[in-house]
């Protein structure tokens, strides 16, 4: 049977982590996706809080880019998590996105060579080696993490067909990103598609409850305006056959014109990228996700624990 998570993205007060976490457990997930976005609430920090909060749900450091925090620390970020909660911790690698790594003065470059390194390195230290490593852009050698030989699973956060690939050969599952569609999740997990049979598929999907389409359409815009100005999701998009002017969204975003924002992502670009609207248009949406093949469908834009339990008591009808 298909699991379910709960992403969080960092919007939410980290006050309110505590008590999302346990909502989440109590409803029935199976992990929390815990986003590393720059700019927005530290990852680790809430990793911390939601496990003291919680005793068997597990969670990911969601997507730790090395291009932000190097791939050293990310090891042992991951290492101290499952230290202190052994067997709850999952490692997640992604580029980040573009614009906001921009904004940080840091540039993306060898995306596929630098996730394949960052990949090697934290799978040797956490596995307790005496990591030597002599990459195209990382240099690792002669150390090893004073609390390795920690069985945490890594995957790899992907939308591209080479970083798909890179993830079902060298790593234990692949993230596909919120805001995408059913004809993209598709597209990508044959792309990743891995002799690996432990290897996991996981996809994040916008979801809102309201009592009409409309309540559960609208909160859900600026998210996914977020995930879609981004120009490596044009694919997605065009698979969708949504009509989206993503220069415009951009610009739009940047200048937080919310007006703008929410008048370009129009009602059917959120009902092909998410899954919003009463229970039952939900469940049938999730449903749409899970039927491609998914292990664990991964609901987001969750921002409060009555929504969480709310949307997995929904799903779960």
């Amino acid at each position: 049977m298909v699991e379910f998570g709960i992403s969080m993205d960092g919007r939410a007060p980290v006050t309110d982590i505590p008590a999302q976490a346990k909502a989440a457990e109590e409803g029935g997930a199976s992990t929390l996706w815990i986003a590393c976005h720059l700019y927005l609430r530290d990852p680790i920090t809430m990793a911390a809080l939601a496990l003291g909060a919680t005793k068997r749900i597990k969670i990911a450091l969601m997507a730790m880019s090395p291009y932000s925090v190097h791939p050293v620390f990310i090891a042992m970020a991951a290492a101290t998590l499952e230290e202190m909660y052994p067997g709850r911790v999952i490692l997640c690698l992604g580029a980040g996105a573009p614009a906001d790594l921009k904004a940080a003065g840091l540039e993306a470059t060898k995306p596929l060579v630098s996730i394949d390194e960052a990949a090697k390195i934290c799978r040797s230290l956490l596995d307790g080696e005496m990591a030597d490593f002599q990459g195209q852009v990382f240099h690792v050698a002669g150390r090893r993490l004073a609390n390795g030989g920690r069985k945490v699973p890594i995957v790899i956060a992907a939308s591209r067909s080479r970083m798909l690939k890179l993830a079902g050969r060298a790593t234990d599952g692949v993230l596909i990103s919120a805001a995408t569609s059913p004809p993209f999740v598709k597209a990508c997990l044959a792309e990743a598609a891995s002799a690996n049979p432990g290897f996991q598929k996981v996809g994040i999907v916008y979801t809102k409850l309201g009592a009409t389409e409309k309540e559960g359409i609208d909160p859900i815009r600026r998210p996914i305006g977020f995930v879609l100005r981004g120009a490596h999701h044009a694919e997605n998009i065009r698979l969708s056959g949504a009509k989206l002017d993503q220069a415009a969204l951009a610009i739009a975003y940047a200048a937080e014109n919310w007006t703008e924002v929410d008048r370009l992502v129009s009602d059917d670009v959120v009902r092909r990228h998410a899954a919003c609207g009463t229970p039952d248009q939900v469940r049938a949406k999730l449903e749409e996700y899970r039927a491609i093949g998914l292990d664990e469908v991964v609901i987001g834009g969750m921002d409060d624990a009555p929504s969480i339990a709310a949307a997995l008591a929904a799903v779960r009808r």
